[in-house]
C-alpha cells in the first residue's frame, strides 16, 4: 500500500543550533519543505538580525541536493518595538513572532511577563500580517498543570483575539478539548497546530513501566478525552487545524535526570507517526490536507507542487541518534512503526 501527497510542511520545529543541526536538520529536510523555526535558542532569537544569521546556520546543515526553507521567527519579549516587526516583515524570511509565557518551557526565561507590555507589538503585527504564534500556557504555580492551556485561553487568549481582531493568531501545539474549541469557534484568523505524539499518546505513555522521560513535552500529555478530541479535529478537514511537530531535540543526559528537559523528538519519523494516527482512525484521505495544504493557505504562502510518497512497510526506529556527542533518544526508539517515506520519492 502507498500514499502520495503533495510534499507537507512543518509548522512548529525546534533545531536547536550549532552541531545539533547537523543531526536533526537532516530528518525534518527528507520529509518536509518548509518548517516554521522556533527561536528559544540560548540567548533567544529577538531580532531580525539574529534570525537571518540562524537561517544561514540552518541552511548550511540542509543535505545537498535537498531543497528545504527555514521560515523564521522572532521571540516576543517585553521589550520588542513596533520597528522590530516592521523590520521583521520587510526581511521576508520572518514569517511570524512567537509568545513565550516567561518560564513556561524550555528557554523561555526571557519570555513575556505580562501581555499588555507586548501591545504594540501585536499592533504593528496586526498591521504588517504577521502572525503570532502562541504557547498556551498561563504559568501560575497554582494553577494545575493539566489545566493550564484552558486557563490561558480564558485569562489571555480569547481578550487578545477580541482586542486585536485581525491579527493572524495560532495555538501551538494545542493539547485540549477546550482548546479545540475555542479555535473552531474562534474567526477564521485563528488556526492550531497539532503535535504527532499528542494525536498518539496520553498521559498515562509518562508513566508505563515506572517514569518515561521521553514521552515528558510541554505543555504535557493530557487525559484519552483530549487525545480523542484533538484527533477528531485532525481528521476534521477543518483548515483551522494542521500539521506542527514541536520535535524537540535533547541530549540523554538532559532528558534522563533529576530534572529532565521537556520535549519529544518526533522529527526522525514525523510524516509516519501522522500517518499511523490518521490510519488508526480510519482517515488517512484526510491526511494531505492537514499535513500539506491547510499551513500554507493560513500563513499564505504558496502550496508546495512536489510530491512525497508513504509505504506500508515495518521498520524499527534507532534505539538512538548521535548529538553533540552524545545520544537523542527519539519516539518509541526500538519500537516498529509501520509507515515509511519512500526513498527517492520527493519530486
Amino acid at each position: 500500500m502507498e500514499l502520495t501527497l503533495t510534499r507537507p510542511d512543518d509548522w512548529h520545529l525546534h533545531v536547536r543550533d550549532t552541531d545539533a543541526l547537523t543531526t536533526v536538520i537532516p530528518h525534518t529536510a527528507r520529509q518536509f519543505a518548509r518548517a516554521i523555526i522556533m527561536p528559544n535558542l540560548q540567548p533567544p532569537v529577538t531580532t531580525t538580525k539574529q534570525a537571518l544569521a540562524y537561517h544561514q546556520r540552518i541552511l548550511a546543515a540542509v543535505p545537498d541536493g535537498v531543497h528545504f526553507t527555514p521560515l523564521m521567527t522572532l521571540y516576543l519579549t517585553d521589550q520588542t518595538t513596533a520597528d522590530d516587526i516592521i523590520e521583521a516583515q520587510a526581511s521576508n524570511r520572518v514569517q511570524a513572532v512567537k509568545l513565550y509565557p516567561a518560564g513556561a518551557t524550555t528557554n523561555s526565561a526571557a519570555g513575556v511577563t505580562e501581555i499588555s507590555k507586548t501591545w504594540g507589538a501585536l499592533e504593528s503585527m496586526e498591521e504588517q500580517g504577521l502572525p503570532l504564534l502562541v504557547h498556551a500556557e498561563v504559568t501560575d504555580p497554582e494553577i494545575d498543570v493539566f489545566d493550564r492551556e484552558q486557563v490561558f485561553i480564558d485569562r489571555h487568549l480569547q481578550p487578545l483575539t477580541q482586542r486585536f481582531p485581525q491579527l493572524k493568531v495560532v495555538l501551538e501545539h494545542v493539547t485540549t478539548r477546550e482548546g479545540v474549541q475555542f479555535v473552531s469557534s474562534a474567526p477564521d484568523t485563528v488556526a492550531a497546530t497539532i503535535t504527532a505524539h499528542h494525536l498518539l499518546l496520553n498521559r498515562n505513555a509518562m508513566f508505563k513501566g515506572g517514569l518515561q522521560p521521553h514521552s515528558y513535552c510541554l505543555p504535557v500529555l493530557k487525559r484519552e478525552l483530549h487525545r480523542e478530541a484533538l484527533l477528531a479535529a485532525a481528521i476534521s478537514g477543518n483548515r483551522k487545524f494542521f500539521l506542527g511537530t514541536d520535535s524537540a531535540p535533547h541530549t540523554r543526559e538532559r532528558k534522563e535526570s533529576a530534572c529532565g528537559c521537556a520535549g519529544i523528538y518526533t522529527a526522525h519519523a514525523a510524516l509516519e507517526l501522522y500517518a499511523q494516527a490518521f490510519e488508526d482512525a480510519d482517515a488517512l484521505q484526510q491526511l494531505e490536507g492537514f499535513a500539506s495544504h491547510f499551513g500554507a493557505d493560513f500563513y499564505g504562502l504558496p502550496r508546495n507542487t512536489d510530491q512525497i510518497t508513504l509505504v506500508k512497510k515495518d521498520w524499527q526506529v534507532p534505539d538512538s541518534y548521535p548529538l553533540m556527542g552524545s545520544a537523542l533518544v527519539p519516539l518509541f526508539a526500538g519500537e516498529t512503526l509501520h509507515w515509511q517515506v519512500k526513498a527517492g520519492s520527493t519530486d
